[in-house]
């Protein structure tokens, strides 16, 4: 009996969960403590357990782990947690677990999902998420869980999103549906751009925007990426950018981004994805974008040389 046919009669589906960092650890380690769902784990490495600490109680799951992707079959779900940058590098993965019955949810920061898996999943139905949890991968086979707003997933308003939550039931994830995808995708955008930067360039967790100086340099920068928004077609408020101004300084003061977590280890940031995606439309929408348009010229130069021996240096 093949994947598929089993879950059709069993009500479990196969999840194979694609990089597992600080986003793909913690959900393949909450779907797999579920026990709805057969859970498979896609890493370069092996693991005989993973661990996810969140801040009610701390998770011990055994999923079924595969470091080769010549191993693995179709699955029902794909869920895609590789940073942006590394999407093609998925793509042995992805050739082998995608079928016409496969569902590839996106859980990358950025905008243009679709367009950025359509060459690598081929029959397979892509469904966008937005990833508001804050994850923290301590050790190979141990990360950390925060929420970092009142929901850990946006999806669209259609029958992928809803099948989307129906998955993620018995997790305790919080899922918002909307019918205003774009709108939701961008406003997540406007935070990214600006805070993951600033983070990775000044070696600083989610305290440093509590300053007024920095405060006001990040509403000036939100600003400017929102009219970008606007012009693409979100339907961004004309006070958005005082309003996430506000949000970054009621995250924990110790969490950090994942632009931060890149430079840290010495890996190469999604800045293009994300900072880099504001500076791109507002090219096409000849907006000027010179706050943002620094933040990615900077970001890249820091991409371009590592500091060796950072991680010991930085607390």
């Amino acid at each position: 009996m093949s994947l598929s046919e089993h879950a059709a009669t069993s009500g479990r589906r196969h999840i194979a969960v694609v990089g597992l960092g600080s986003i793909g650890g913690v959900i393949a380690g909450t779907l797999h403590a579920a026990g709805r769902h057969e859970v498979t784990a896609c890493a370069r490495r092996g693991i005989e357990r993973l661990i996810v600490e969140r801040p009610d109680r701390t998770i011990e799951a055994r999923p079924r782990v595969l470091t080769d992707a010549a191993s693995a079959d179709i699955h029902d779900w794909v869920l895609l947690c590789t940073k942006a940058q590394d999407t093609a590098s998925s793509a042995p993965w992805l050739q082998r677990l995608c079928g016409h019955g496969t569902r590839v949810a996106v859980l990358q920061n950025g905008i243009g999902h679709v367009e950025r898996l359509a060459p690598f999943v081929g029959p397979a139905t892509i469904v966008p998420t937005i990833v508001y949890y804050n994850g923290e991968r301590l050790a190979p086979d141990r990360v950390r869980y925060r929420r970092a707003s009142d929901y850990d997933f946006a999806v669209s308003d259609d029958a992928n999103g809803h099948a989307f939550v129906e998955l993620l039931e018995g997790t305790g994830m919080q899922i918002l549906v909307s019918p205003d995808f774009k709108t939701m995708a961008w406003r997540k955008l406007l935070l990214n751009a600006v805070a993951n930067p600033i983070t990775a360039l000044t070696l600083q967790r989610q305290g440093v925007f509590r300053g007024e100086d920095m405060g006001a340099l990040v509403l000036s920068a939100l600003e400017e990426a929102a009219a970008v928004a606007r012009a693409d077609g979100a339907r961004v408020a004309d006070d958005e950018a005082s309003k996430l101004r506000a949000m970054l300084t009621t995250f924990p003061p110790d969490a950090g981004t994942s632009m931060y977590f890149d430079r840290l280890a010495g890996r190469r940031s999604e800045v293009d994805a994300l900072t880099g995606a504001v500076v791109a439309a507002g090219e096409r929408h000849q907006i000027a974008t010179p706050l943002c348009r620094l933040l990615l010229t900077l970001m890249r130069a820091a991409d371009a040389g590592p500091i060796p021996g950072l991680m010991e240096n930085v607390k």
